[in-house]
């Protein structure tokens, strides 16, 4: 018998100054959406180091796990498959904000004035806002 089983995936939030760094999603699905950094957790992998890795490699920032924020995982998330996201908010460490591996762009936007965003980080995203 085959098993299926969700693939397992880690977001993080910076927030800075009322605004929050999203990514530009270089690659499908949702190319050239905005979303919060993140990806997928390698085996053998914590999810609190995936967060602080994919960071750095989309973002050129270092950051540290400040608290996690959810775990989202409705089975429509993602396109591609049954993905569960565990999001953390991210303290600023060290760094120049640029754009690399999966990312096509970096920046800070305003919490009151966001981009059309991939997955559900809408969602994710007004978790953050009613935390605040």
């Amino acid at each position: 018998m085959e098993y299926k089983n969700p693939k397992l995936t880690a977001d993080g939030a910076i927030l800075k100054d009322g605004k929050i760094l999203l990514i530009k999603r270089k690659n499908n699905p949702y190319k050239d959406k905005w979303a919060l950094p993140g990806g997928f957790v390698e085996y053998g992998e914590r999810v609190e180091n995936t967060v602080v890795r994919e960071v750095l490699e989309e973002t050129g920032l270092k950051a540290a796990v400040k608290e996690i924020i959810g775990v989202y995982s409705d089975p429509n998330r993602d396109p591609r498959g049954h993905t569960i996201t565990i999001v953390y908010l991210l303290d600023f460490i060290k760094g120049e904000l640029k754009s690399g591996d999966d990312a096509a762009d970096a920046k800070f936007f305003n919490l009151d004035d966001l981009p059309d965003l991939a997955f559900d980080h809408d969602k994710i995203i007004n978790d953050i806002i009613r935390r605040r």
